[in-house]
């Protein structure tokens, strides 16, 4: 069986941690079996290498979330990137292009998709294994898995059977999404189950549809048309328009934890950073992404999370209403990981008089990562060594750099810095446009970089 890993979109439901650059499934707020803080993707990673679904797996995702991915799981995991965020159903058939045209997978091998975030047992993925015997067993077009119902929730949708669960899987007939209390209640006694987004067909059923779309079935010539797919889900653009279709109950833990009430239930810790909480503080939580300390005195059954985004104080139960409260609020990230570490916004100021931006970040470069050989057009940058010890290139020159050290590199030159152990140091950028689009990258490996270069030591 092939694996599906959908991870798109942007986060506002754990706002300030989750951004546009940095979804909820990449915050590491989660305890691994060693005690280490990991993330949700982390997390579902490992549980799939337990059941031997790992090599079998593949993550669509945009661009934004290309070196977040390569970050938390490395570069063996094929990522299937999207040229544009185009909703499901394209992200999907690109990634059945990929399988059908850049691996060995057939048209009848069966392709499971589901989300990258679910917080669930390890016997979930094991369930999933099943969806493609149930394929075999019923040639439904579509296999679903669903939850059985522990309560009436109004937050997710229902699969709604035609009859009840026939030897171990049901007949869908038709889907209801969130309703209210007393009709969750009258589709739970019809066995509805809670959708959890995981579905499986046989390769050839989306190849076929690309096929009459008049689409190439070429991976690389499909990204190059990716404009022309239609901006739809999969559930419009296949689910709905499907025949037949199964769903095979699964009686075990399933939780999303897509809001901050959710996700402190299963934080091993109430307390992540720098601060102090009363220990009058009854079912608080406090996160804290910032070096300064942050004191909670007498305040219970609250979230107080804390980056460079901003902070939020809020009761549990309303902190579902945070994605609301925020619509409209626009701010660029404030913080990134990326595949050579990660930096943090210190300071932004936007001088009118002269129509110039001046942006300070906290830049922090993993041991044997580098930086690009790369150069800007539109601004200037000063960096300042504060730890660690490395080697920065410079127009076909690499000297050592170590604390203290600062480098002023001009518009159009080319630089890359390497760490040979841990580095820090503090960017100042200063320009007319301080934006990701002027980045013009020449070489990404350090191999490369000394290749181009001349060594010279300093």
């Amino acid at each position: 069986m092939r694996l599906v890993l959908l991870s798109g979109g942007s986060g506002k439901r754990l706002w300030p941690l989750s951004n546009d650059a940095r979804s909820k499934q990449f915050l590491r707020v989660l305890e691994d079996q060693e005690k280490h803080l990991s993330s949700m993707v982390q997390r579902v990673f490992g549980q799939l290498n337990e059941v031997g679904l790992g090599e079998s797996t593949v993550i669509a995702t945009g661009k934004g979330q290309v070196e977040m991915l390569e970050s938390q799981l490395g570069k063996e995991v094929p990522l299937i990137v999207e040229p544009e965020r185009r909703d499901t159903f394209p992200a999907i058939a690109l990634a059945a292009s990929y399988l059908y045209t850049m691996t060995n997978a057939s048209l009848d091998d069966a392709v499971a998709v589901l989300p990258v975030d679910p917080y669930v047992d390890t016997a979930f993925f094991k369930r999933i294994l099943d969806l493609e015997k149930l394929l075999g067993e019923t040639k439904a077009d579509l296999a679903l898995m669903g939850v059985k119902p522990t309560y009436p929730s109004e937050k997710y949708g229902y699969i709604v059977p035609e009859t009840s669960e026939n030897k171990g899987y049901i007949k869908v007939d038709h889907f209801t999404e969130k309703p209210d209390t007393e009709q969750a209640k009258q589709l739970i006694r019809k066995s509805a189950l809670w959708n959890c987004g995981v579905f499986a067909f046989r390769l050839n059923y989306v190849i076929s549809i690309l096929e009459s779309l008049g689409l190439p079935l070429n991976y690389e010539e499909l990204a190059q048309q990716f404009a022309k797919l239609p901006k739809i889900s999969f559930d419009y653009a296949v689910v709905e328009k499907a025949k037949n279709i199964v769903a095979l109950p699964y009686d075990g833990f399933w939780k999303d934890l897509g809001t901050w009430n959710t996700l402190t239930e299963e934080m091993a810790t109430k307390q992540i950073g720098n601060g102090i909480v009363s220990d009058d503080s009854a079912n608080t939580h406090l996160i804290n992404e910032l070096d300064i300390p942050v004191t909670v005195l007498g305040v219970s059954n609250a979230i107080v999370a804390v980056s460079p985004d901003g902070i939020l104080v809020s009761d549990k139960e309303q902190s579902p209403r945070i994605k609301e409260v925020m619509k409209g609020f626009q701010q660029r990230p404030m913080y990134e990981e990326r595949k050579w570490g990660s930096y943090r916004v210190l300071d932004y100021t936007r001088y009118s008089a002269n129509n110039e931006e001046v942006l300070t970040k906290k830049i922090k470069i993993t041991e044997g990562a580098n930086l690009s050989y790369h150069c800007h057009r539109m601004r200037k940058e000063v960096w300042t060594i504060i730890k660690g010890s490395g080697r920065y290139a410079e127009n076909g020159v690499i000297r050592s750099i170590k604390p203290g050290d600062v480098v002023i590199v001009t518009a159009e030159t080319l630089h890359a810095i390497k760490a040979d152990e841990a580095l820090e140091l503090i960017e100042v950028q200063i320009g007319s446009q301080l934006i990701e689009e002027d980045i013009d990258r020449k070489l990404l490996t350090w191999e490369e970089i000394e290749a181009s270069c001349a060594q010279v030591r300093g």
